[in-house]
This record gives structure tokens, sequence and C-alpha cells, in this order.
């Protein structure tokens, strides 16, 4: 999977730029990302605090390393 180049609090930052008052297609071409990333961001992270944000990619994190260690197990 491919890792963005923006991390939790840049987007979060970019989410509040719009939020503020600037149009969606500029803060997109300021940043130079697509509308349809934009809006899925929005989706995932919209209303989000950057603490929550961390622990959410936290949880995120031990749940890929707890389905993984299922999946071997299952394989034995």
């Amino acid at each position: 999977m491919k890792r963005s180049r923006f991390n939790d609090e840049q987007i979060i930052a970019i989410l509040k730029q719009q939020e503020s008052g600037v149009a969606t297609a500029d803060v997109c071409r300021e940043h130079g990302i697509s509308s349809a990333t934009f809006y899925k961001w929005k989706a995932k992270y919209g209303g989000l605090a950057v603490s929550d944000a961390r622990k959410l990619k936290t949880l995120e994190d031990e749940n890929a390393k707890l389905k993984k260690l299922l999946a071997e197990q299952m394989l034995e």
C-alpha cells in the first residue's frame, strides 16, 4: 500500500484550512491533492483533533499486528 506524503497532523491542518472558508478547489490545488483525496480525508478525519488522530493511528497499527498474528496462527 502506498504511503501518504502527508501525516495525520498535516491532513487535519488542510481540513481546517478548508473549514475556515477557503474554497475546496483552492485548498486541493495549493497542496497538490485531488478533490477525491480531500473528501476521503474529510470522511476519515473530519472533526478529529490531532490527539484523536494519533490515537486512531495507534489503534489501526495494533489492529493490523493482531490480524497478522491471527493469520499466522491459523496457518499453523
